[in-house]
């Protein structure tokens, strides 16, 4: 069973005789001798890690073309020093998932019935698989990471801190997000700078995890009050989104996180708390969950709508766009239609009812199956597999080495978690502000690689020495 399950997860694969004989693999560091007479490529981690901060800073606040032509800056980027880098990186098996995933959706868009439309969606699919590819690659130093951990979550502070700016003074809705026949019909769900509730719940997931461990990592008092701070403005903005899928992941994402950071420090507790801590944490919370539904009317009717079906007018509008998305599934069930919401837009009136038009089909999961068809929803599913083990694993060797760059690694891995919560019932996940988020997560996780190996070089060195006297 472990055997299978370490195939399954490429635990143990070795991919340097593979990866050697590969024709693709070998124009890295073709160009390594241009490197080596270019000033400005002296300093490739550094700008590459100023490219990614300025994606992550403009994120919430631009136009969606002006972040294509950002991410389209990252994968040339990318592509440059590949090219020109003198030593070739080490592999994870993330990169191998994330490859195929790309090649699957290649696939997908070669047999699409719309091809030019699923072209175009390729295209996009392409420009932010760069944010992983960059970021998996400039992420190895502790202090890059550090800082361009920092840029994303002051962005995010700025967009928390408008956002309840909004709920305190009351903002325009821009769409009916609530039933009109409910109670809560003229409350208001704030957005902030990027213009759908969901859309904000979703961002502000990675923000939370992010922020979390900033107050475990940063040094000075000062630093982990601003931590502390990032937390209570970004869980509050989260909140008043009102977003019921944001709010379930939050959940997911909080349990989650919750029980690595007690694995990280349980070493370190009296026995008394490593028995009783996790049961005592989670019965506090889920007891002041209680008494919250019970005693504030606006979360106890918002909740209590998640359960009653076809009575709610957002749960009866995605069980119709679901049922027109089955059908979709059984007329294209190995490839789907191609990737992008073009290609769904040109797929989707054929079996849609007239009273409920969708640009997505309300799920990730579904709309995997949708675009990609059964080959890519269980590339994406192992992709889940490879990306979670790998993260887990990366844990507990960072926590061996008491490297604090664990704690982000930890928050990363909850953040991927708490967006494929909230991609059960929402498609935000494609969308610019949080698709890049969710691959720069993924990076974190694959930057790992040669910080890892080259600790365990250096600790295999110290026990020779340590022999050798």
């Amino acid at each position: 069973m472990n055997s299978a399950w370490t195939k399954i997860a490429l635990a143990n694969l070795h991919w340097s005789k593979w990866l050697n004989s590969s024709y693709f693999y070998r124009l890295v560091g073709i160009l390594s001798s241009w490197q080596e007479g270019s000033w400005l490529l002296q300093w490739t981690e550094l700008l590459g890690a100023c490219l990614l901060s300025i994606v992550l800073m403009l994120n919430p606040f631009v136009s969606t073309s002006l972040i294509g032509f950002l991410l389209l800056a990252v994968v040339s980027y990318w592509i440059i020093i590949t090219l020109s880098e003198r030593d070739r990186q080490g592999v994870t098996p993330i990169h191998i998932l994330v490859f195929i995933y790309w090649l699957v959706a290649t696939i997908a868009t070669a047999f699409s019935p719309v091809k030019s439309e699923a072209l175009s969606g390729w295209i996009i699919l392409t420009l932010y698989l760069g944010i992983f590819a960059l970021a998996a690659r400039v992420l190895r130093s502790a202090r890059i990471t550090t800082g361009v951990i920092t840029t994303f979550l002051l962005a995010a502070l700025l967009v928390s801190t408008y956002g309840i700016h909004q709920e305190l003074i009351g903002v325009e809705q821009l769409a009916t997000w609530n039933d009109p026949n409910s109670p809560l019909a003229n409350d208001t769900r704030v957005y902030s700078y990027l213009g759908n509730p969901n859309l904000l719940g979703g961002y502000l997931l990675s923000a939370i995890a992010l922020s979390v461990a900033a107050v475990f990592i940063w040094r000075s008092w000062l630093q982990k009050a601003l931590a502390m701070t990032m937390v209570g403005v970004n869980s509050a903005c989260l909140y008043f989104t009102d977003s019921r899928g944001a709010w379930l992941a939050m959940a997911a994402m909080t349990a989650f996180l919750l029980i690595l950071l007690y694995y990280w420090w349980r070493e370190y507790l009296p026995r008394f708390w490593r028995v009783w801590l996790l049961p005592l944490v989670f019965g506090s919370l889920g007891g002041l969950l209680i008494v919250a539904i019970i005693s504030v009317e606006p979360l106890r009717l918002r909740f209590l709508s998640i359960f009653v079906g076809r009575a709610d007018d957002s749960n009866n509008f995605r069980i119709n766009v679901w049922e027109a998305v089955f059908k979709m599934i059984r007329d294209y069930p190995l490839t789907g239609i191609g990737p992008g919401h073009d290609a769904f837009n040109q797929i989707y009136p054929r079996y849609m009812n007239s009273r409920y038009p969708a640009l997505s089909a309300y799920s990730i999961f579904l709309e995997h199956l949708v675009e990609m068809g059964y080959l890519g929803l269980g590339c994406f599913l192992w992709l889940i597999v490879v990306t979670l083990n790998y993260g887990i694993r990366q844990i507990n060797r960072l926590r061996a080495l008491k490297d604090r760059q664990g704690l982000w690694v930890i928050a990363a891995t909850a953040a991927i978690v708490g967006l494929l919560a909230h991609g059960i019932v929402d498609t935000v996940w494609y969308r610019p502000q949080i698709s890049t988020l969710w691959w720069f997560m993924l990076a974190i996780l694959a930057s790992q690689w040669e910080t890892v190996k080259t600790e365990e070089v250096k600790k295999d060195r110290l026990l020779e020495s340590n022999i050798s006297n």
